[in-house]
């Protein structure tokens, strides 16, 4: 009975923490929710929101909220980061096709990994229009 008992639960366990891989826009909470995606003002990386660099000043508590917008589901994941450091999630932002890895939990994905896309190849124009 206590080895049936302990399979439920472990089963249980197993479905509540299923692991998850969501592919879309990684950007800040204030930019998705405005429709600011490829136009993003950096600012709202620190301090929430735009124009808020003119009130803001260095020592002021960070707010950081980034986000996933996927966009097969026209949806906004709010992304806890905890697992990763932060600075490794600079180079993927405002970027595309960037998939984040871990735990859906409601809205939020509890992250523990992320694959981002290769840097765009630089171009060489030769000529003129």
């Amino acid at each position: 009975m206590k080895k049936m008992t302990l399979l439920l639960v472990l089963l249980a366990v197993s479905v509540c923490a299923e692991s998850i891989e969501k592919k879309g826009f990684l950007t800040s909470k204030w930019c998705a929710q405005n429709g600011y995606f490829s136009d993003c003002r950096l600012e709202s990386f620190v301090c929430g929101s735009g124009e808020c660099f003119k009130s803001w000043e260095f020592g002021d508590n960070v707010t950081d909220e980034l986000v996933l917008f996927v966009h097969n589901e026209q949806k906004i994941y709010t992304i806890d980061y905890s697992t990763i450091s932060r600075y490794k999630l600079d180079e993927p932002m405002n970027r595309s096709d960037v998939t984040i890895m871990g735990e859906l939990r409601g809205d939020t994905i509890i992250a523990s990994g992320f694959k981002a896309p290769p840097p765009p190849q630089k171009s060489f124009f030769k000529g003129c229009l």
